[in-house]
């Protein structure tokens, strides 16, 4: 396990960095951290920098990165400060999350804000973006915005944005639209299928395409579930479709042809207002289909639209050949295809034609997922997750050769960017101190003895499976907010509200 130590300064080589530096070292008297100082440096031989891998030091100074320097380890320094020396682990800059559902206010049986953020910080998420639904009431105004930032209050061990929902009953109506943007929202999100949840319904290419002209104005994205549900000759009837444990069942009630009827709308979407929406932007979540649906978006980028595209770890971990009969843990929409397309993804996710990756943490209370029943056809949808992520994504992606900087790209730097959050992303000068440190060669196993910190623990399709990549700590604005199991005292994580 790597501990924390707190050092004399160390003497760091080849900089004139060090002639501003003050040789004080506040102490902070808040319970936001476990680290009780204000200005400090964290040390490590391997620390993810846009500009590479490098040892050295990153000085933090109330909540700041106020410089990133290159050298080696020497004790005994004369230049005053703190030092917390993490070694060989991994410095990389906090997680991004734009895609998880801590449904609060209204659903907090479900997950919730504390245990929901909790978790994050155990998996080296610094600041997640919470989806507008399975919360209640839906995000879809700005009533409904403010209700769910009021929710968050001393509850958020991380920092939380928020995405506005784009529904029928505010499509077309510029003024709800605005307002909602104007509270905060930082986008929007829409389902171009139902939803499963009643108070936010799906919305068509004619809804979509209205909205992009407001959010252009914002400079805000629209980000879309994109299957559409095709009539009964695209896919089997429920009668005929067999026996409802098996996972191949509920595999034929999604088929691709629903991803890519969906994103072949998106783009027309896009090239129809290009001309009149300038700014607007669609960032497809959950790419599952990496065949037509993919080609689809590769065509589109290379006209000029404004498009990205995320895909999650459980598409890139989990095949359909290998989901158990009856185990709707792994119950997901779109669902996780065969193996084939999981190599599909992976090659398109090293090539650079999936921009990013979320985790798209979905839970609910355990008797939604009818383990008993096995049912994959009556089962809530949705792969709890947020813990896992940084350690699953590493896992999976090494037989790939996957680097640490293509982590810190897909994690943070382009989900921060979509996010419109210029101060996250990179271990950077002048950047919020948002940094994970962990170990990508210890091993666990996710089991009854090792502490998961979602609300429901047994829910999760990880449950069981070895993974590599330890967190040992995380750094949320200069608080070290969770070391080796232990988070700080008080919730102090930020609601973060877009500037109008």
């Amino acid at each position: 396990m790597w501990r924390w130590r707190v050092l004399p300064l160390l003497s760091l080589v080849a900089s004139v960095l060090f002639l501003y530096i003050r040789t004080s070292s506040k102490p902070s008297n808040s319970d936001c951290s476990l680290l009780p100082h204000e200005h400090y440096w964290i040390y490590s031989k391997r620390i993810v920098t846009p500009e590479g891998v490098l040892a050295g030091a990153v000085e933090v100074r109330e909540g700041f990165i106020a410089s990133v320097v290159r050298g080696d380890y020497q004790p005994g320094g004369s230049v005053g400060g703190r030092v917390v020396d993490y070694g060989e682990a991994i410095i990389m800059p906090g997680l991004v999350d734009v895609h998880a559902h801590l449904d609060e206010p209204g659903r907090t049986e479900w997950e919730g804000f504390s245990s929901g953020t909790r978790a994050a910080a155990a998996g080296g998420v610094t600041t997640l973006i919470d989806m507008p639904l399975n919360n209640f009431p839906s995000t879809v105004s700005e009533e409904t915005l403010k209700l769910k930032v009021e929710a968050t209050r001393k509850k958020i061990y991380v920092d939380v944005g928020f995405w506005g929902g784009l529904v029928p009953d505010n499509a077309f109506n510029k003024n709800a639209l605005e307002s909602l943007l104007k509270a905060g929202a930082l986008g929007l999100k829409s389902f171009m299928c139902p939803s499963g949840i009643n108070d936010f319904p799906m919305t068509n290419a004619t809804h979509i395409k209205e909205s992009l002209y407001t959010l252009a104005k914002y400079k805000r994205p629209l980000l879309v579930h994109a299957e559409i549900q095709l009539d009964s000759s695209s896919a089997e009837s429920i009668d005929d479709l067999g026996d409802s444990r098996l996972y191949s069942t509920y595999l034929k009630t999604r088929p691709p042809s629903w991803e890519v009827a969906a994103i072949r709308q998106l783009t027309e979407a896009l090239q129809n207002t290009r001309n009149d929406a300038k700014g607007a932007h669609i960032h497809v979540v959950h790419l599952s289909d990496a065949r037509a649906s993919l080609d689809l978006i590769k065509e589109a980028k290379g006209t000029g639209v404004s498009l990205s595209v995320e895909t999650c770890p459980h598409y890139l971990a989990f095949t359909a050949e290998d989901i158990p009969n009856g185990d709707t843990r792994f119950k997901c929409a779109p669902p996780i295809r065969d193996g084939a397309n999981k190599e599909k993804l992976w090659e398109a996710l090293m090539e650079g034609h999936i921009d990013m990756l979320s985790s798209d943490h979905s839970p609910s209370t355990p008797d939604l997922k009818l383990f008993n029943e096995g049912d994959f056809l009556r089962a809530w949808g949705g792969i709890s997750s947020l813990q896992f992520v940084l350690p699953v994504t590493w896992t999976y992606g090494k037989q790939y050769g996957v680097t640490l900087n293509q982590l810190a790209s897909w994690w943070s730097e382009k989900p921060a960017k979509l996010a419109g959050q210029e101060l996250k992303g990179a271990i950077r000068r002048g950047n919020h101190a948002d940094l994970v440190v962990w170990d990508p060669d210890a091993e666990f196993e996710i089991n009854e003895s090792h502490t998961i910190f979602h609300k429901h623990q047994n829910i999760s399709a990880y449950v069981g499976k070895r993974l590599s990549g330890k967190v040992s700590a995380t750094f949320v604005r200069g608080n070290l907010v969770y070391s080796e199991g232990e988070h700080a005292p008080t919730a102090c994580g930020v609601p973060i509200l877009a500037k109008s």
